[in-house]
C-alpha cells in the first residue's frame, strides 16, 4: 500500500489562496483530494488520472480549485483560489484504482493523514 503525506495547509482569509501538496512513496494511478469538515461526511473535491490529463471536480470547487501532479516527484497538488469559509476542512490525499470516483469514498484504498485548511471571513 502506498504511503501518502500531505503538507501545506494553514489559515487564510476569505478570497485568499493556498496550495497543498501530497507526496507518495511510489507511483500511483488515480489520485484525488477529499475533505472533511467537523460533523460532516468526507466528500470528494478533485480527481486526476495517472497521466495528469484527466481531471474532475466537485461542483462546489469548480473554477476555483485546480488539481495537478508531478509524477517525477510523485507529488499531487491542489491549488485553491477564491477560498470561502465553507472550504474550511481537513483535506486528505487519496490513491486508488483507475475506476475510483470522487463520489464514492470506499473505492479509494490509500489515504494520507490530512492537512488542515481554515478560511476565516
Amino acid at each position: 500500500q502506498v504511503q501518502l503525506v500531505e503538507s501545506g495547509g494553514g489559515s487564510v482569509q476569505a478570497g485568499g489562496s493556498l496550495r497543498i501538496s501530497c507526496t507518495a512513496s511510489g507511483y500511483v494511478y488515480n489520485m484525488a483530494w477529499f475533505r472533511q469538515a467537523p460533523g460532516k461526511e468526507r466528500e470528494g473535491v478533485a480527481r486526476i488520472t495517472a497521466d495528469g490529463q484527466g481531471t474532475n471536480y466537485a461542483d462546489s470547487v469548480k473554477g476555483r480549485f485546480t488539481v495537478s501532479r508531478d509524477n517525477a516527484k510523485a507529488t499531487l497538488y491542489l491549488q485553491m483560489n477564491s477560498l470561502k469559509p465553507e472550504d474550511t476542512a481537513m483535506y486528505y490525499c487519496a490513491a486508488g484504482p483507475s475506476w475510483a470516483s470522487i463520489f464514492r469514498v470506499a473505492e479509494w484504498n490509500s489515504w494520507g493523514q490530512g492537512t488542515q485548511v481554515t478560511v476565516s471571513s
